[in-house]
């Protein structure tokens, strides 16, 4: 019941509630992005959707677009730091590509690596934080990952979800160093 109805219901309004309160937030960094002439201000990827449905993911560009050795800006940087280059995937949850939480959406040239099992993270729609990213997020092996993953699709609940909001707001006050640029892909099998 929850699953199916009201997961969906609590994603609209506080996505809403979410672009209101942030809505100065995301001005403020398309300024900041023109004023420093890192235009374009969002990065768009295909990324696996729910049922392996394809769907185009947002974020704030935090890589320069030259093929340079270190494509790193001080913007971008401070955005993963902090984390704030998640934020337009509110637009994501609005539009029903993604729930707040769920497992992360992985890019799309992973699909033909997943196992049966590991396709089964699917099953649910995507999620802007989920079970994983406040278990280790980058620093576990894609096999714990995938692990999180399958026990989240396996046991989704409110109380479950309402638990990895409040872990997921203490993983963020604690400004944890970014590792996500230097993770290893995903090249099938079991994940290791």
């Amino acid at each position: 019941m929850y699953q199916q109805y009201f997961k969906r219901l609590l994603d609209i309004l506080f996505s809403i509630f979410l672009l209101i309160i942030t809505s100065w937030i995301f001005i403020l960094l398309i300024l900041l992005y023109v004023i420093t002439f890192n235009v374009p201000v969002f990065f768009v990827q295909e990324r696996i959707g729910q049922r392996n449905i394809a769907f185009r993911m947002l974020k704030f560009r935090t890589l320069k677009l030259s093929h340079e050795h270190d494509r790193r800006f001080a913007l971008g940087n401070a955005l993963r730091f902090l984390s704030l280059d998640e934020l337009p995937q509110i637009v994501n949850v609005l539009k029903g590509d993604m729930s707040l939480i769920g497992p992360r959406p992985l890019p799309v040239e992973y699909l033909p690596l997943f196992s049966i099992e590991q396709k089964k993270r699917h099953n649910v729609k995507p999620g802007i934080t989920g079970w994983a990213q406040v278990n280790g997020r980058n620093s576990v092996s894609w096999r714990t990952k995938f692990k999180f993953d399958l026990m989240y699709v396996q046991n989704v609940s409110f109380l479950f979800d309402l638990k990895i909001v409040v872990k997921t707001i203490l993983v963020l006050l604690s400004f944890k160093k970014d590792t996500s640029l230097f993770e290893k892909k995903f090249t099938g099998s079991d994940g290791e």
